[in-house]
């Protein structure tokens, strides 16, 4: 089985201390001797203890804050059982993921299963069906992916709504985000419930805070007219971005790198809309993220990117990032044939339907 979402790939920091220790107690079972048994702190997402599997069982037990969130389970798996650290002992049987302990424990051990193992299995489904047969069944697969998606809507719905005097929501605060939208999210928290103190939520918040804040910064661009810059193309020679931009054609200034994967999966649209497009006067100026020529170059090449290519191959230091406050890649400036940005983050559909407000069909 596996977890759909992680919370600790949101909390990256380490957590002042916030409450008094509590001992911890794990007992389990597994099929899997030999098996190493990593007890996590969802939090740090640093490993508290671990424990050998022998002869069908491991024991592991120590000291962590009273309530921090706990997951527990095998090095090689990418599933999780998740509990808090309440005082009360845990026996945990890592052969289906079960709980014994507290009622609250118990109680999100059932719904982490609910929630989630119905989508391990039609991604596992889905996953072993042919290209034809996929194709073939394709309505019925987006059928019931969403269903499935409405259910784990409701059931999130529910957790946030009957265990608002407990803990439990912390455990599935990124599944929630994410299936209610940030306003429902604050909206929950607004209402003071018991789990609103929590020390993992109120890192969320507060790196909620500084993207929202990120990201004014990077928007209030828009509108303003755009700075010049300096950097290399693919052969050593400084250029000006005002070569290219202000000269009477539109230009997507584009924010990318030869390493970062969403940037390669997005650039197809980018140069389907360049083809689409740059007959009717819209050009591109790509500004890399790369630290290295060799790949930059290779890139260029690979995705079949016939725009003009510049970067000063200093990754994230780049004068680029400095002077448009780029934090994060793919991005992009759309900048009108007078030089004053107009749009930023340009994407997918997004880009294709900006051009046709521009450009027509």
């Amino acid at each position: 089985m596996k977890k759909l979402f992680a919370i600790a790939a949101l909390i990256a920091a380490a957590l002042p201390s916030w409450a008094q220790q509590v001992k911890f107690t794990v007992n389990g079972i597994s099929n899997n001797n030999g098996a190493t048994v990593r007890l996590v702190d969802r939090s740090t997402n640093q490993p508290l203890a671990t424990a050998v599997v022998a002869d069908g069982k491991f024991s592991i037990s120590g000291n962590a804050e009273k309530d921090a969130l706990l997951a527990i389970g095998e090095e090689q798996s990418q599933w999780t059982t998740l509990f808090f650290n309440d005082g009360t002992p845990v026996t945990v049987n890592l052969n289906d993921s079960t709980l014994k302990g507290s009622a609250a424990n118990e109680r999100v051990v059932a719904y982490d299963l609910a929630l989630n193992v119905p989508y391990g299995h039609f991604v596992q489904r889905v996953g072993s069906m042919s290209e034809e047969e996929q194709a073939s069944k394709m309505s019925e697969i987006q059928a019931e992916f969403g269903k499935i998606v409405e259910d784990m809507r409701a059931q999130l719905e529910k957790v946030f709504r009957e265990e608002r005097q407990t803990m439990i929501p912390v455990a599935f605060l990124n599944e929630y985000m994410q299936m209610v939208g940030e306003e429902k999210f604050d909206s929950a928290l607004n209402s003071k419930p018991v789990y609103a103190n929590h020390p993992i939520v109120k890192k969320l918040q507060e790196m909620m805070e500084r993207e929202k804040a990120a990201e004014a910064k990077k928007n209030a661009f828009i509108g303003q007219q755009f700075t010049d810059l300096e950097e290399a193309d693919t052969d050593g020679n400084i250029h000006k971005l005002s070569e290219y931009v202000g000269k009477g054609h539109w230009v997507l200034v584009d924010f990318w790198a030869s390493w970062c994967g969403p940037c390669r999966q997005e650039m197809p649209n980018v140069v389907e809309a360049y083809e689409k497009y740059h007959a009717k006067g819209f050009d591109i100026v790509g500004l890399s993220f790369d630290n290295k020529k060799e790949p930059w170059v290779k890139a260029i090449a690979d995705l079949k990117m016939p725009w003009p290519h510049l970067s000063d191959l200093k990754g994230w230091n780049t004068v680029a990032s400095g002077v448009y406050g780029v934090n994060s890649i793919p991005d992009n400036l759309l900048i009108d044939p007078q030089g004053k940005i107009v749009a930023r983050g340009l994407r997918a559909q997004g880009l294709h339907q900006k051009l046709r407000e521009i450009f027509g069909e």
